[in-house]
Parts: structure tokens; sequence; C-alpha cells
């Protein structure tokens, strides 16, 4: 695919209306939809230095590439192209400081109006690229003051287009659909922050409210505009990622369908759309059917390598629930040379799935899961000024092996699938989870037969966790909620492995809400909270907050968010 480090073109000397822009953008789109990068590309870049839409939506593109290599060269492009595009809508606002005042004085244009919703959503996606490029705190702080500033500007154009005195010109959709993709992404985003954090969000002047931001980006990923498909990508996250992996583990799956359907019929062979479909079977359980998608989005396209690597993290994850250790090793593998968004993860999981082989079994490459785990460490990386959460896991937890003789890690690759809420996945096939727990089991009686070591509490907690997700699964709840008391009973041995004390109270709360125990549910999830600094913490805490909010309960006054432990 093209990089898009091509030196502009000189655009036609012919002028094009506001709406003949919008309609070559929305063309451009469609190509991008169909898996035609460069041309899609190709068709933008002549006119990125005159028109602001064509310079927003060749910023975006080059910005979703950068996001998904993680190169810094890329990344660095794309963050000097927002810039350009941003100076391209600037050339274009109302000369007068605010946007506020500029209502107050004459009525802006259609065309100034449109420059400022794209002007907002370039000063968003800056911020975004700023984050993910620097480290200092200087950075971070010209990060969030551009992320102010781009919400101010939303929520005053929405305020506008509300009133009676906002210009309704022919492309008025469009602009509505900018607002409404503005609006509802930052309502939605900041609505799944636990409620202490929130309250601060809300006193520098943000608001998130998850009704009303899925209220705006259903209207807009429902219309036919401009934003449509970021709209709609935005809640297919939501659904399928967010819902899921910090919430309960449902996930909306009902609700990303009827999402997808349209655009599944009009970008039949659309690879991202492939993607979130194998992703909503994936959640449903159909194993097999969400193989056979994320293979189809593989071979829907070349150009992006990018969208198969999305691919092969859910496919190692379907193979993981159906126990095939080489084909999960195999995906993994795949990762760990192609991708660099985390490679210390990748090469863990690699030694994972491993050591999950019988031990005279043959290695795939020769390789040895000991020698990977001591691999782990060299991979650490930096995103946003801070390891990844689940990076600094994995490292933690590969530190094991860096004994002469270590000792195992019992079940690596479940341990890793219940943080991602995989036990939810199986739930729906019973098969699965019987193999799952019969897994489990084997782990168990070679713990009883390891000589006592440092770890070896953690390990046994461990096990009951993971046993009693099986069991809850199974509908055996008595078990299950002894498997999990005897994580809690076992909290004052435990050496490291200090996240399961919380995270078995918040499966212990679940299960109380499944036999309609609310009053306990309540008490323990508040417990839970009490909790600080063990590995994981953000997660289980959106986790926590999420829970609370399926029992509506009044969650309280949260405990102070350190991100050194997210």
């Amino acid at each position: 695919m093209s990089n898009g480090k091509e030196e502009p073109c000189t655009a036609d000397s012919s002028q094009m209306t506001l709406k003949e822009s919008l309609d070559e953008c929305m063309e451009a789109l469609d190509l991008f939809l169909n898996n035609h990068f460069n041309e899609s590309l190709e068709k933008l870049q002549p006119r990125v230095n005159v028109s602001m839409y064509h310079a927003l939506i060749y910023a975006t593109v080059l910005e979703m590439q950068a996001m998904m290599t993680f190169q810094h060269d890329d990344i660095s492009h794309a963050g000097n192209t927002m810039k350009m595009a941003q100076d391209v809508c600037q050339r274009v606002r109302n000369k007068s400081s605010g946007l506020v005042s500029k209502i107050a004085g004459e009525p802006l244009t259609e065309e100034q109006l449109h420059a400022e919703v794209c002007y907002a959503e370039c000063q968003l996606q800056r911020a975004a690229l700023t984050f993910l490029q620097d480290e200092n705190m200087v950075s971070f702080i010209k990060g969030g003051i551009k992320v102010r500033k781009s919400y101010l500007i939303y929520k005053e154009l929405h305020s506008l287009i509300q009133s009676n005195t906002c210009v309704n010109g022919p492309c008025h959709s469009h602009l509505v659909g900018g607002v409404s993709f503005g609006m509802g992404a930052f309502n939605l985003t900041l609505s799944m922050f636990p409620p202490r954090i929130l309250r601060l969000l809300e006193f520098a002047g943000f608001s998130g409210d998850k009704d009303y931001g899925l209220s705006l980006l259903n209207t807009g990923a429902t219309a036919l505009n401009l934003r449509s498909m970021l709209s709609a990508l935005l809640l297919l996250c939501y659904y399928t990622f967010l819902t899921f992996v910090l919430g309960t583990g449902e996930g909306e799956v009902s609700e990303a369908e009827k999402l997808l359907e349209p655009f599944r019929r009009r970008y039949p062979n659309g690879a991202i759309f492939f993607f979130f479909a194998g992703r909503t079977e994936e959640i449903k359980g159909n194993i097999d059917e969400a193989v056979e998608l994320f293979e189809d989005g593989c071979k829907a396209q070349q150009a992006w390598k990018q969208f198969h690597h999305m691919c092969y993290w859910e496919l190692m994850w379907c193979f993981t629930y159906k126990r095939a250790w080489k084909m999960a090793y195999f995906y993994a593998d795949l990762l760990s040379q192609e991708s660099r968004w985390s490679k210390a993860m990748y090469v863990y999981m690699k030694a994972a799935c491993l050591s999950m082989l019988p031990e005279g079994e043959s290695r795939p490459f020769g390789e040895d899961e000991v020698e990977l785990f001591r691999q782990v460490p060299t991979f650490k990386q930096r995103i946003a000024g801070k390891s990844p959460p689940t990076e600094k896991f994995a490292i933690r937890k590969a530190r094991r092996y860096r004994a002469e003789r270590p000792v195992k890690l019992p079940v690596p690759v479940l341990e890793m699938m219940y943080m991602w809420n995989g036990f939810s996945v199986i739930k729906k096939r019973p098969e699965l989870t019987a193999g799952m727990l019969e897994t489990i089991e084997e782990a168990q009686r070679a713990l009883l037969e390891t000589p006592e070591h440092e770890s070896s509490a953690d390990d046994q907690c461990l096990i009951h966790l993971l046993r009693g997700m099986c069991l809850k699964n199974q509908g055996l709840l008595r078990a299950a909620e002894e498997s999990f008391n005897s994580v809690c009973a076992g909290e004052k041995r435990i050496r490291y492995e200090h996240y399961l004390v919380p995270n078995a109270m918040v499966e212990l709360s679940l299960l109380y809400h499944d036999q309609g125990r609310r009053d306990e549910a309540i008490k323990i999830l508040h417990k839970a909270k009490h909790y600080k600094e063990y590995s994981m913490e953000s997660r289980t805490r959106f986790r926590i907050h999420a829970a609370l909010a399926k029992l509506k309960a009044d969650p309280g006054d949260e405990e102070p968010l350190d991100a050194s432990h997210t």
C-alpha cells in the first residue's frame, strides 16, 4: 500500500464546491471500505492542499495505517499530514478568536461551520498521535490541551446546530454527522470511566453520558454522511471489545449485528467488516464460524497487512478456546514476526502456548518455551509514556523463568485468557468449558505433585479462580462459589499475584447476581474497590464499575486510580 509520502500534486485549477468535495471524499471512502486503499489515497491526494475534507480524510487514512504499523516514521508522517490538514481548515475558519465570539457576531457561512468541525477532528486525531509518539510530560500536556480544545468546539457546534440560527445548507447532513461523531465519541468514552475519574473530568468541562453518546453515534452511523463509517467503527469497537473486555463479559452482539448488516451488504468483501463479523461470532461462541470469517478477512486484501494482524490476534484466541495449542502458537508467532504493537506479549503467548504441550512432544521450529519466556523482557516498549498493561503483566510473569531451574507457570495461556474475558466466550459451548476444566484439573494435580516453592500459594489460588470460572459456566454455582472463596481465603499466603483476590471478588459478585443475591453482590464489589496497586488494576476497576452498573447500584466513592497499574 502507498505510504502517502509522495509530494502533494498541484490541484486542478477548477474550484470544487463544498458539495463536490464531499461527494469525491465519499467516493474515496467507498474505495477504502472496498479494500482499494491505494486508489482511495490517489483520489484524495491531489487536493489535500486546497480542500479541508480531502486533507482530513487523507490524513485520517494515514493515521489509521500508522496506528496499525506502529512504525515511528509512519506515526511522525501521519502527525505532519494531520497538521497540514488542520492548516487547510484554519484558512477557511472565521478569523475571529473563539467559536462563541463568531456565533455572537455575523453568522458563519456553511463552509466555515464545516471548517470548525474538521478543525476539531484534526485536533483530536493529532492528540492521539501525540500520546503515541512522545513520552515526556510536556507532550502529554499539549495533547490534553488539544483534546479539550476539540471538545469545546464540538460542544459549541452541537449547541449551534440545535438552535434556529444555524445555516442549513445543502451539506448540512455531513455537518451534523461530524458533530454527532465528536460529541458521541466523547460522551460514550468518558461514560466508561469510574465515577471518581469522571467527576474530575466533568470539573474540567467534559461530560460523559453513555446513552446520549450511543444515541448520537447510532444516528450518525445509520445516516448517509462522511462520518457514518467512523461512527459505525467506534460503535462496533464498543459493542464487541470495550463492553466485553472492560465490562462483565457479555458484549452487545445483537446491536453489533444490526449495525453490521447494511455495511456487509454494501461492502461484501470489506476486510474490516469481515473482522467485526468474526468478532461477533466469536463472542457468541461460534468459534468455527469466527475462524472462517477471520481467514476471509485476511484473504480479502493483501495491501494492508495490518488488518491481518487484527485477525491473527483473534485467531490465536479462537484456537486457544479449542485447546489447539500449536495453532494458537502459529498465530502468536506470525504476530511476533510481523506486528510491532507488543512483541513482548506475542513472544509471551508463543512461550505460553508451547508450555501447554506435553513435555515429550516436539515443539514447532525447535523452539523452547523457557528460552522464549526469558526473551520477553527484552521486547519491552512504551506507548504514551508507559508500558501497555498486558505487556507489563507478561513481563512480570516471565520473570519466573530467569532462574537456572525455573518452576513452570501452571496454565499461562488460560491466565491471560481470563484477563481478556475468554471464559465468557466458552460459556456458550459446554464442550469447550469441559475441555478447559480438564486442563485446569490436570494442572491442579501437577501442582500437588510439585515440591513447595515461593509461588505455590499464588499458583493454587490461580487454579481455584480459573476452576471457578469453568464451574460457573457449567451452572455448578455452589462449587464455583467455593472455588472463588478459596482464592479470598488464601489472600495472606499470596506473594506476587495480588490481582487474584479482587478479581475473585468480582466473579463472586457476578455469581451472586445470577442467584438473585443483590445486596451481597454490591457489598463484595465495594470491598473489591479498596484493593490497590496490583496487576491490571484499571481493567479490574472498569469491570467493577460495569458490574455495579449491571446491578443498578450506587457506585459510591472511588479510590484514585494510579495509571501505573493499568
